[in-house]
């Protein structure tokens, strides 16, 4: 079962399917028991009243016994004899026998008479004669009906061939004479078995019912809430067929997960179309400036193998190297876009400036470093890595220098900071973002000798923030530019 829908239909069937069936089995047991205590209620009634007339001594072959299809009703003595039977009961279970007629057994029926206690006449009382006043008349004696709550079993009874279920209570009487008899009297679980039948038959007709209606509305409603997925899967699959990233899936109006999803989605099919108009941009970009090197180093080499005295070596060099150049560049930028990680290697910035510097001997303009020969200026990194960007920077200042170039390294809050500035023209504010981007140089005139491929400032950010650095640029306060690198400083062990 692969749809959503089936399988939150038949989920939410289940759930509700035990539900039912546990909530329904508790209500028959429930009333099960309220009609069969109902019932002994009635069987201990009737018991009690057969006993109150044995406390009152009627004699057994007298007692007013209740319609035995009401009511049938057993007495029995402390040996388990049957004295006395409701008319017409033909068999009886559940009771304390299941004999229907009485055996024979001594049971007293009243209690002693009065007796003459005067020896001769004689007066307890003075000797007086006072006639029929002296006679001494003995009261009968009372019996009484257990008050300990009675036995009740389940059994069934036959009267006039008709046999059915009762609830029997068992209750003790004892006489006048001091016999203990029980009474055996039982009440109908007709009401009971009829009630618990007609809820077990409305339930079970009730029950498919019920879940029939759950499942289709289940059905329904995972439908309808589901309906703005399936637009989601049916526009995403157009855009991977027609590969236009420019298309987005459509947003419900709804302020639930379906809306987040559809919002996330366009939001990554934005962040999507980005990066593939930045890799066309960049693949365009890269073969333009590929080919211009390419196309000068061969033409100079035709020249060279027709007219050797024409050959320009050095032009030759500068365009191979700058051919070597821009491909370390390109190389670079596809590890750092495929996630290169930077080394976690423990460096001194201010000796990693210091050695930058101290390798540009023949720039146009000697650089001023200024380094603090007693603070802690480590990071962690890739050296080739950061070396790689003081080099740039310092290449950038140098281009557009007019008469100094200055680099410092100095910590701030937690960070290493290397500032390289220049007097040169500086960069206008709003174009301070883009000259970060690939393959960007603002001064579009100036020839491709003089600037560079565009590459120098990107590879630079993108360095930074593989270190979790930053890289902005500012005015001077000579009046040109002025680049900071912040670095997280690494700590100091000894502190």
């Amino acid at each position: 079962m692969r749809s959503v829908r089936a399988r939150t239909a038949l989920g939410a069937t289940v759930v509700v399917a035990v539900a039912l069936i546990g909530a329904g089995l508790a209500v028959l047991l429930v009333l099960r028991a309220n009609l069969t205590d109902q019932a002994g209620l009635q069987a201990e009634v009737a018991a009690r009243e057969v006993a109150g007339q044995l406390a009152l001594d009627v004699p057994v072959h007298q007692l007013d016994l209740p319609d035995a299809e009401e009511h049938p009703v057993q007495v029995t003595d402390e040996d388990g004899r049957l004295v006395a039977v409701s008319e017409d009961l033909v068999a009886i279970t559940g009771t304390g026998t299941d004999r229907v007629e009485p055996q024979a057994s001594a049971v007293p029926t009243s209690t002693g008479t009065g007796t003459d206690d005067d020896d001769g006449g004689g007066d307890r009382h003075g000797g007086e004669d006072r006639g029929d006043d002296d006679a001494n008349v003995s009261i009968p004696a009372r019996g009484e009906v257990s008050a300990d709550d009675p036995d009740f079993t389940n059994g069934t009874a036959t009267v006039d061939g008709g046999t059915a279920d009762y609830r029997f209570a068992s209750v003790s009487a004892t006489t006048g004479a001091g016999v203990t008899l029980t009474v055996h009297a039982g009440a109908p679980l007709a009401t009971e078995q009829k009630a618990v039948g007609s809820v077990r038959r409305a339930m079970l007709i009730g029950l498919p019912v019920m879940l029939l209606i759950v499942a289709a509305v289940t059905w329904l409603m995972t439908r309808r809430a589901l309906r703005p997925v399936e637009g989601i899967r049916a526009e995403m699959s157009a855009i991977t067929a027609s590969e236009d990233l420019s298309r987005r899936v459509p947003e419900p109006g709804s302020r639930d997960e379906i809306a987040r999803l559809a919002r996330t989605t366009n939001e990554t099919l934005t962040a999507l179309e980005a990066s593939v108009d930045r890799q066309r941009r960049f693949v365009a970009d890269a073969s333009h400036e590929l080919r211009s090197p390419i196309a000068s180093l061969r033409t100079q080499l035709e020249v060279g193998v027709a007219h050797p005295e024409l050959l320009d070596v050095p032009g030759a060099v500068t365009d191979t190297v700058r051919l070597q150049a821009l491909a370390a560049d390109l190389l670079l930028l596809a590890r750092l876009d495929a996630g290169e990680r930077p080394g976690s290697t423990r460096l001194d910035m201010g000796a990693l400036v210091h050695e930058e510097v101290s390798q540009r001997i023949g720039d146009r303009i000697p650089v001023t470093a200024s380094v603090p020969p007693s603070e802690p200026l480590e990071v962690t990194g890739s050296r080739s890595q950061l070396a790689r960007i003081i080099g740039n920077l310092l290449d950038n200042a140098e281009r557009h220098a007019e008469s100094s170039v200055a680099v410092s390294v100095r910590t701030e809050r937690g960070s290493v900071v290397v500032a390289v500035s220049d007097d040169g023209p500086g960069v206008p504010e709003p174009e301070r973002e883009r000259i970060f981007e690939r393959f960007v140089r603002l001064d579009d005139a100036r020839s491709r000798d003089e600037g560079g491929a565009g590459l120098g400032l990107a590879i630079a950010r993108d360095v930074a923030r593989r270190h979790q650095g930053t890289l902005t640029v500012t005015r001077s306060p000579e009046g040109g530019a002025r680049f900071e690198l912040r670095l997280p400083a690494r700590p100091d062990p000894g502190r």
